[in-house]
């Protein structure tokens, strides 16, 4: 039995999907906060069980008979994301699992700039003291975070940002369908090699591609990191979601999630998505997604 968490999300539900082609639906279970959301797996054969990393008790429930657990990260950071995700390990290990997989991040570091990148870290020790085989899966930045980040511009034409550095954006899709080759595969061992996209591509970059896309030009411009702060606070994002977007562009310019790796391309058996594909299908239409 392969238990899938976050199975209501956007990468858990792929990976759901994913895994369907790959081994029977008897053998997939998913823990789900509400499984009225995942009714149309439990008609398909999927094992639905509510399941939520800050209940132990319905943890035990939901991984019960697990093989293999796919711990996909909590959406949160600091302590609270580490709980969490210590919770998931502890429920997994009592529940007997072989193999617990984690949805990581190729710029996993206890120094990172970018607080996530510290938690991914921090939950990669607590995978190692569980004492049971495990596989973290670092996964490229997500590619759809640069439609997010177009929004504005789209309205605008210009995409005003902090001073940043390339990125290895990487699909969903392509890295739902790498967990679930890993899960029926049991493949790699501890912490995987960077699961990026086929090239880095900084914001200028990023514009100029929009530009194509949608056939008006959107200009890079770039404004202080307080600058760009104290603007997001003045939209109504929260202080502190607020440091971490700005982190995000620090830890960019540092080089961190440069890294353009061939495993990704080597686990699918063909090149990983291009970022214009992705931005292409978010911005057909105008539009950007407002999460990422």
């Amino acid at each position: 039995m392969i238990i899938i968490t976050g199975a209501t999300g956007r990468l858990g539900r792929t990976t759901v999907e994913r895994l369907l082609g790959r081994v029977p639906a008897g053998r997939i279970g998913v823990s789900v906060r509400d499984p009225e959301k995942a009714g149309d797996l439990r008609a398909r054969g999927v094992r639905v069980r509510r399941g939520h990393f800050a209940d132990p008790a319905s943890l035990a429930h939901a991984f019960e008979g697990a093989s293999q657990v796919l711990i996909v990260s909590a959406d949160t950071t600091g302590e609270a994301a580490l709980r969490l995700h210590r919770t998931a390990i502890d429920a997994a290990v009592k529940a007997g699992a072989g193999r617990i997989v984690y949805t990581g991040h190729m710029g996993t570091s206890p120094s990172s700039l970018f607080p996530p990148m510290r938690d991914h870290a921090a939950t990669e020790e607590a995978l190692r003291a569980s004492g049971v085989p495990f596989t973290s899966l670092r996964n490229g930045f997500y590619a759809s975070t640069t439609a997010v980040l177009l929004d504005a511009a789209l309205r605008t034409g210009e995409l005003a940002v902090p001073e940043d550095g390339p990125v290895s954006w990487t699909s969903h899709d392509d890295l739902a369908e790498a967990a679930a080759a890993t899960l029926a595969e049991e493949a790699f061992d501890g912490a995987t090699p960077a699961l990026t996209g086929g090239e880095a591509v900084d914001m200028a970059g990023v514009a100029a591609l929009a530009s194509d896309i949608i056939g008006r030009p959107i200009r890079h411009v770039v404004v202080p990191d307080a600058d760009y702060r104290s603007g997001l606070v003045a939209h109504g994002v929260p202080e502190h979601g607020a440091d971490i977007l700005t982190a995000m562009f620090a830890a960019a310019r540092r080089s961190e999630f440069s890294h353009v790796d061939p495993a990704l391309g080597r686990l699918l058996n063909r090149p990983p998505t291009p970022l214009r594909d992705v931005l292409t299908a978010a911005l057909d239409h105008g539009t950007a997604p407002t999460r990422p």
